[in-house]
């Protein structure tokens, strides 16, 4: 209701609204004013919110999202050890489908093929989200690039940065990786049980190890400005809305038919010399951007062209991470 209000709110409003005491609704407003809610109090006129889009908490969040289904049930926590971890925990748990973890601070954050992710209190958008689909298993790595091109468009909205795609996964902005994505999946041989898939975005770090500094920046890096900072609750609203539209479109045909032309343009190594990381072999060829079904599409040097899956390999610049 603060959100909504465009002038004061009076205390009696929220009373009779609410159906409780003056006491009730002060105590309401100390509990948003500790989360870092900007609340004026002005006696025989209300409450006014001054600030209404940039608390990082369960009421800012919520508050905040203009999404259809997405997240309308939310869960945020100071910290945990995985929010793909906790989103499978809620799915055993019978959570609906849409449920949406995030958390401000991540002691386990998990990446692909085991790998540790760094995510450190108020430094990026740490959330995974879950899914219940009927289509086949088979079908569910294609929700990795759905999701790298939703995240590529929200970037974009929140900050103006071009944001390119290095296959299948990671986000790239300035040819180091701002974003990974991480898509797990319970299945028996023909049915879906649930799907989580798990974003992190590096915000507002300025520091990076000294085996990720190569590899890895924040937005806020790359906005340049010392002072310039990204709002997170709104790159939060704006990535599960383009995450939404995206998978209607994946929905329609059930591939990445309607989604392919986008994505193309957004891969960064199309037409360039890649190298396949493969488990058995490793091998150099030319991108030539993926199928309708997500593989990527590699030509080597003697003509062989062949369709690679994002379960199976890592793919880097012939020359460096792009």
């Amino acid at each position: 209701m603060l959100t909504e209000a465009q002038d004061y709110l009076s205390g009696q409003t929220l009373c009779d609204y609410f159906h409780v005491s003056r006491t009730a609704v002060w105590k309401a407003i100390r509990q948003l004013q500790e989360e870092g809610y900007e609340i004026e109090a002005v006696r025989n006129r209300g409450y006014r919110l001054i600030r209404k889009d940039d608390i990082y908490s369960q009421t800012g969040i919520a508050s905040a999202l203009k999404t259809k289904w997405l997240g309308h049930n939310l869960v945020f926590m100071e910290a945990t050890d995985s929010s793909n971890n906790q989103v499978r925990r809620l799915a055993e748990q019978g959570a609906a489908e849409g449920t949406v973890v995030v958390a401000d601070r991540q002691d386990a954050g998990k990446g692909r093929r085991g790998r540790s992710w760094l995510s450190a209190e108020g430094s990026g958008v740490w959330m995974s989200f879950l899914l219940r689909p009927q289509f086949q298993p088979e079908r569910a790595s294609m929700l990795t690039l759905v999701t790298a091109l939703a995240v590529a468009d929200g970037i974009c909205e929140t900050t103006g940065l071009d944001c390119g795609i290095k296959w299948p996964n990671d986000l790239v902005v300035g040819g180091k990786k701002v974003c990974g994505i991480l898509t797990e999946m319970s299945s028996d041989m023909d049915t879906i049980q649930y799907v989580v898939v798990g974003i992190g975005i590096n915000v507002g770090m300025r520091k990076f190890p000294e085996e990720l500094r190569e590899t890895a920046t924040s937005l806020e890096l790359c906005l340049g400005e010392p002072e310039e900072s990204v709002n997170r609750v709104k790159l939060i609203d704006a990535v599960l809305r383009h995450w939404e539209e995206r998978y209607d479109a994946f929905l329609q045909k059930m591939d990445l038919s309607l989604l392919q032309d986008d994505y193309q343009r957004k891969l960064v190594n199309v037409e360039n010399q890649v190298r396949v990381l493969g488990y058995s072999e490793d091998y150099v060829g030319i991108s030539h951007g993926i199928t309708p079904t997500g593989e990527l599409i590699v030509e080597l040097n003697d003509g062989e062209v062949r369709k690679v899956t994002s379960g199976e390999v890592s793919v880097r610049g012939v020359y460096g991470y792009v």
